[in-house]
């Protein structure tokens, strides 16, 4: 028999799965799905039929002509926020009201969402909130967005509406702002965060001098903006695949630490290329911020509270910081002490951290960590035996008293390397049973 068969079978399988990937995307691609149908059916009832009334924009077109799945849907529209309303009251989709007064909504079909948005011009700007005027004029709505590639429109029937260029622009990864740089940017300051994200998902490295100026002379615009948006986009950043590429670019890493001088450490990118490159581990953004902000003091706290994040990513943040305090001053954080740091903090925890570590450590070696990724893998535990029934049939009285028994067992049980002899046990049962402290 030949070890690798299943090997060999299992590569099989998903190469065709993604063959048939390929083919659907070509044969059925995502405006020709029966929702997506039925949503232009409706849009287009009664009205004439030489007009586009609806048309997809943004990422979702930019995903299609690059053949990268797509997952959000946005639909621009020449109806007002009213009749978008008045013409889905009596069907099956549900309309959320997301931003009535920018002339957004959300349709509700089967789970998935799509944002409508009706076409709009700008009246007035300051930088953080715009004045708009509804239209019904395509090429209008093309020149009021802020990127060449997020003003390519796509018709129900598959056919390009590109007035601005954009995919000539997408075809050679470069991000261009609509007219001029400096007007774009004073429009919404978030503009220049938003130049980073796409420049960095693009890899757009062909900056020309007029758009760097405004940007540079506008970067003070960013203290009008809400924390909200500017933590929002920068979440969608980190996220990103190739983030890490920052640093091969001056002009995009300058430009970014000047928004985001908290980031310390973003030399600690410099390891992520070996980890793509062996495909070791999914990197989960959290280990990207954390290994940006966290270090043997505070520094998480302060960005935590500029950007007033949630509770969870704050509590995460407090988790890598705590661990990595411990890790420095443990020599066998990985080693004599694995069991238990898995034990308390879970293996995928553990995970984060081992790679953390990797980042954050310029001698710790890819062979080293492979290693401690297997070691946390294969650790196991036995199981702890002793539940509050155990404790009442040795006379411990319900309540705070099995409590505290429990965690004293457990405590004793992982210090001895998960085992306890019924002797110890007795012990610290009958101590409690005194009200002693053990």
């Amino acid at each position: 028999s030949n070890p690798s068969a299943p090997a060999i079978k299992m590569n099989k399988i998903s190469l065709n799965n993604s063959f048939i990937k390929k083919i659907k995307k070509i044969f059925f691609p995502f405006y020709k799905a029966k929702d997506i149908s039925n949503i232009f059916d409706i849009f287009e009832k009664e009205e004439p039929k030489n007009k586009k009334i609806a048309m997809f924009v943004g990422g979702c077109v930019r995903k299609y002509l690059l053949k990268e799945d797509i997952d959000d849907i946005d639909i621009a529209t020449i109806l007002s926020p009213e009749q978008i309303k008045k013409k889905f009251k009596l069907t099956n989709i549900k309309v959320i009201e997301t931003g009535v007064d920018h002339g957004s909504l959300t349709l509700l079909v089967n789970s998935s969402k799509f944002e409508v948005t009706t076409l709009r011009k700008d009246i007035k700007t300051d930088g953080r909130h715009a004045e708009i005027d509804f239209t019904d004029d395509w090429h209008e709505d093309s020149k009021r967005r802020d990127f060449t590639i997020n003003a390519i429109y796509l018709d129900r029937k598959g056919n390009i509406f590109d007035p601005q260029s954009g995919a000539n622009d997408l075809e050679k990864s470069k991000v261009k702002f609509i007219g001029d740089p400096s007007k774009r940017i004073e429009e919404d300051y978030l503009r220049i965060i938003r130049f980073i994200r796409f420049s960095i998902q693009y890899n757009n490295t062909d900056f020309d001098e007029e758009t760097l100026k405004a940007i540079k002379l506008n970067l003070n615009g960013i203290k009008n903006l809400s924390k909200e948006r500017i933590l929002n986009e920068l979440l969608k950043i980190i996220k990103l695949e190739n983030f890490y590429k920052i640093l091969n670019n001056d002009d995009l890493k300058n430009i970014f630490l000047l928004i985001f001088p908290e980031f310390k450490f973003v030399n600690r990118l410099k390891k992520i290329s070996i980890l793509k490159k062996n495909k070791i581990l999914k990197l989960d953004s959290s280990i990207i911020l954390a290994s940006l902000i966290i270090d043997d003091k505070d520094n998480y706290q302060y960005f935590s509270h500029k950007y007033k994040v949630s509770n969870e990513l704050k509590k995460n943040l407090l988790f890598f910081s705590e661990a990595f305090k411990n890790y420095k001053i443990e020599k066998n954080y990985f080693k004599k002490d694995l069991r238990k740091n898995i034990y308390f903090l879970g293996k995928k925890f553990i995970k984060k951290i081992a790679i953390f570590s990797f980042l954050e450590n310029i001698n710790l070696k890819e062979s080293e960590l492979v290693n401690i990724l297997n070691k946390i893998e294969k650790t196991s535990f036995p199981n702890f035996s002793y539940n509050g029934e155990y404790l009442k049939k040795k006379g411990i009285e319900e309540g705070k008293k099995i409590g505290e028994a429990l965690k004293e067992l457990e405590d004793k049980w992982v210090k001895s390397d998960f085992s306890l002899s019924d002797d110890d046990a007795n012990i610290i049962i009958e101590k409690v049973k005194k009200n002693q402290i053990y």
